[in-house]
C-alpha cells in the first residue's frame, strides 16, 4: 500500500489554547488510527522547545485518503494546524525492517 509523509505547520496563535483542550483527543485519535498513521510526532525548531508542527508517516490507498486522514485529526479540526503538506514517500531500503 502507498506511503505518504504529512508535514504539519502549527498556528502559533492557536497552539497553547488548542493543545490544552485537544491534546488527549488528538493522542486517542492517533491511537485509534495506528494502522494508517504508522509514525507520528512533533517537530520543534530546537530540541526541547515548543512544537511548531508535526510529521506523520501514513499508509493509505490514495493521496486523497491520506489527506482525509490528516483533516480528521482533532488538532486539525480544532484549528491548531495552519497548513500541511502531503508527499508520496518511498523507503530507501525496502527490504530492511524499520523499528522505532
Amino acid at each position: 500500500m502507498p506511503l505518504f509523509a504529512a508535514i504539519f505547520e502549527d498556528d502559533p496563535e492557536a497552539a497553547e489554547r488548542v493543545r490544552a483542550v485537544a491534546e488527549d483527543d488528538h493522542l486517542a485519535w492517533l491511537d485509534r488510527h495506528r494502522d494508517q498513521v504508522l509514525v507520528a510526532g512533533a517537530l520543534r525548531p530546537a530540541e526541547g522547545g515548543p512544537p511548531s508542527g508535526g510529521l506523520w508517516l501514513i499508509e493509505a490507498e490514495t493521496a486523497e485518503a491520506a489527506r482525509r486522514i490528516c483533516t480528521e485529526d482533532p488538532f486539525y479540526t480544532q484549528g491548531l494546524r495552519k497548513a500541511f503538506r502531503l508527499e508520496s514517500w518511498s523507503r530507501g531500503f525496502p527490504k530492511r525492517p524499520v523499528t522505532l
